[in-house]
């Protein structure tokens, strides 16, 4: 009889963990997902950025004449790689930045600047909304 209710107790020992667990992992994901919802502005804000960066990167490219396949073979990187930064899924590395920057005939610093101004002045459209 004795260990009859050590083993019940064991077993309402396991139950309780299990549920303590199985909320706290609940807990969590809730937390995570207000979390997310309230980041969405800042997503956004990353999506703006992106596409400026991405859209300086392709008209330097058209300004140029060039094309992804000949900009890819000249910095020793994919086509695709050249798509994915002008459509803006990806961006190029520091490297292939500075790389980019000299064979469109501007500097980094000129690039980047742009997108950074296109970034406040979508910013500051928000604000006066």
């Amino acid at each position: 009889m004795a260990i009859t209710i050590i083993v019940g107790i064991c077993i309402l020992l396991v139950y309780i963990a299990f549920f303590g667990i199985a909320g706290y992992i609940i807990y969590l994901i809730i937390k995570a997902l207000r979390k997310y919802i309230n980041s969405q502005e800042v997503r956004k804000e990353k999506t703006i950025v992106r596409k400026t960066l991405s859209e300086i990167l392709k008209e330097n490219r058209l300004r140029c004449k060039m094309t992804q396949e000949f900009v890819a073979e000249t910095l020793g990187v994919s086509r695709q790689a050249v798509s994915k930064w002008e459509n803006g899924t990806s961006d190029p590395s520091t490297s292939n930045l500075i790389a980019l920057a000299k064979l469109y005939g501007v500097s980094a610093e000129e690039i980047l600047k742009c997108a950074v101004d296109k970034e406040n002045n979508v910013s500051d459209d928000k604000k006066e909304e």
